[in-house]
């Protein structure tokens, strides 16, 4: 699979398990250090040829995912369970199971700011907050990462995703 996007990974070996999947680039953050002339390559990527943030999902990688976001507005996002990403005592994209890399670059999202689809009050109707498995499907489901539930909430947001769309996925649901 080629992969046209510049794919953005903490590290070498990350990098390398990709390219051992795909025909891709990288750019490498170097961990959460993230300075600024490897923001301004990242910059320069999302302008020629568009980005993936694909960051480890531990605490790190959200931080990166993070600054990253707020650099390249418009980039796209994939995420990888961290479940599906622990080996060796290491949790990260080079232990992640090659399935579930290939399935997180086939289900990238692009999240908007400031995009209001689903109010709060429909959020809590859907009985989210408090049932973590329902949560986590939802995440899943989705293809949004993993977070708490107001993180799920501002993700189904900045991806457009309605009261409706939750409540058909969630008949689907084994909980």
């Amino acid at each position: 699979m080629k992969i046209k996007e510049i794919i953005v990974v903490e590290g070498k070996s990350d990098s390398a398990k990709l390219k051992s999947l795909l025909d891709c680039d990288t750019i490498e953050t170097g961990g959460s250090s993230l300075d600024r002339g490897c923001l301004e390559r990242i910059q320069k990527a999302g302008q020629e040829r568009g980005i993936i943030i694909f960051t480890d999902p531990d605490y790190p990688g959200m931080q990166i995912r993070q600054k990253v976001s707020c650099a390249v507005p418009g980039a796209k996002h994939a995420f990888v369970a961290k479940e599906v990403s622990i080996a060796h005592g290491k949790v990260g994209i080079a232990e992640a199971q090659p399935a579930a890399i290939l399935a997180a670059l086939e289900n990238v999202v692009t999240f908007k700011e400031d995009s209001e689809s689903l109010s709060w009050v429909d959020f809590i109707a859907l009985d989210i907050v408090g049932h973590k498995q329902k949560r986590l499907w939802i995440y899943a489901h989705f293809h949004l990462g993993y977070g708490n539930a107001k993180t799920l909430f501002k993700r189904l947001n900045m991806s457009g995703i309605t009261r409706e769309m939750v409540e058909e996925a969630l008949k689907e649901a084994i909980i």
